[in-house]
């Protein structure tokens, strides 16, 4: 027997607040670990200028809806905001969710919303590579209750930064998202509790034991990073039920995405979501994130935890 870690992403565009606000009550009674949202400020599938809500008032609204679920951002595009306030939000957030706050953090890819509003995309994949591992150290750092002053050669210029009150959590979680297996899982390895990647199961597990690689360089245990596989799941008692409810929700985000075959894409019964993630399992992971696009589908946020979670911890 297991215990593996099941999380619900609740997509945050196309949606209403009283079902965005609904569904996370649900998954919190539910008793579902972790509950969290995108940080994009444009829809990512379909119209670009569909509604979309932004990811940390998202996180405080859930902290007073919910009770014991795990709250963050999958994941929190880096140069959106300064690391600083971002060490202030994600501590006031553990405040207000008595002790529940997760610090999701990415380099970030959606280049159009950041032309968009004005803010610094970066020169490269690399150089926002770069940014996020300095902003990882200087979130842990705050968090952990301790004084920042940038590198004279960093992108960002903290002068003796500290911040009160501290969290509620003796060590709030960091979880980093991004598979790139040079510089990302070397990120990883030096900052984070929690690491989300998507990818076929022998992709997650030749990158798990890069990870490992990694935290041995830099001296860090590697059960000390909780790994957390990301999928799309819909569960029917047949796939082509499931199928149809995924049309519906792509239609509803103004997409014409139909795609239901690919390595991240569960649909169909519970028997067969099971099979899928206990490949993650197998490849060294031990929870996974389910992504949920709205209109969220309630039966398969019951059926993930109540049917499919059993299946898993009997492997």
């Amino acid at each position: 027997m297991t215990d593996f870690r099941m999380g619900i992403m609740l997509a945050s565009q196309a949606a209403t607040w009283p079902d965005t606000i609904e569904a996370a009550r649900r998954v919190d009674r539910l008793g579902y670990d972790h509950l969290w949202t995108w940080d994009h400020l444009h829809a990512i599938i379909g119209d670009k200028l569909q509604p979309i809500f932004e990811g940390y008032t998202v996180l405080g609204a859930w902290a007073t809806a919910t009770e014991r679920v795990k709250l963050g951002l999958l994941v929190g595009a880096n140069p959106f905001r300064n690391p600083g306030v971002v060490a202030k939000a994600v501590a006031t957030l553990d405040h207000v969710s008595n002790g529940r706050a997760i610090a999701g953090l990415g380099a970030a890819w959606f280049e159009y919303e950041h032309i968009a509003h004005g803010i610094d995309f970066g020169t490269s994949v690399g150089q926002r590579l770069a940014w996020l591992d300095e902003a990882s150290a200087a979130i842990r750092t705050l968090l952990d209750g301790g004084t920042v002053t940038s590198e004279p050669d960093g992108h960002y210029a903290f002068h003796e930064l500290e911040h009160h009150p501290r969290p509620l959590q003796a060590r709030v979680p960091i979880m980093i998202g991004g598979g790139g297996e040079k510089k990302t899982l070397r990120t990883v390895a030096r900052h984070a509790d929690l690491w989300n990647v998507s990818a076929p199961p022998a992709d997650l597990a030749r990158k798990n034991a890069i990870l490992d690689e990694h935290c041995a360089a830099e001296g860090r245990d590697p059960a000390a990073i909780t790994r957390t596989s990301g999928c799309w799941a819909v569960i029917r008692d047949t796939r082509a039920e499931a199928e149809r409810v995924w049309a519906a929700q792509m239609a509803s985000n103004r997409s014409g995405l139909r795609e239901s075959d690919g390595f991240r894409n569960f649909f169909g019964p519970p028997e067969l979501v099971a099979e899928k993630l206990l490949e993650h399992v197998a490849a060294g992971f031990s929870s996974t994130i389910i992504e949920l696009a709205a209109p969220f589908d309630l039966e398969t946020i019951d059926r993930l935890i109540g049917e499919v979670k059993p299946l898993v911890d009997r492997g």
